[in-house]
């Protein structure tokens, strides 16, 4: 008996070649093909994300997650939400949701991804 999980969608930077690569990494390490995560690339998307009710530059400064009830997760509440749909990341969502490591990871996401998007010309 196959116990379907509630359909997430992950809002995604398709320009930026390592969102693409860990996308694929992610997909491949699922243990499941199903389709209960739908990637949506943001490129371009600016009047959907406002519908859906994210503003466009957050979407592109940090990994955004709906998950069935509509709510919509944001940066590292949005991995960890994502990866503890796959078994084998389970134990890392677990470890980046630690009191005192996630606002250390906050912090390097948030640096890096700026970084990466000034380099880019994107910001």
């Amino acid at each position: 008996m196959s116990t379907r999980q509630a359909p997430l969608k992950v809002y995604y930077d398709g320009a930026c070649p390592r969102c693409i690569a860990d996308r694929r990494r992610y997909e491949k390490l699922r243990t499941r093909s199903d389709d209960s995560v739908q990637w949506l690339d943001i490129t371009g998307q600016e009047e959907q994300l406002r519908q859906a009710g994210i503003d466009p530059y957050q979407a592109l400064t940090e990994l955004h997650v709906q998950d069935s009830q509509g709510r919509i997760h944001r940066e590292l509440d949005a991995y960890i939400l994502l990866l503890s749909r796959a078994p084998l990341l389970q134990p890392l969502a677990w470890l980046i949701g630690l009191p005192g490591l996630k606002p250390l990871l906050s912090w390097a996401y948030k640096r890096w991804v700026l970084r990466r998007l000034r380099r880019a010309g994107r910001l």
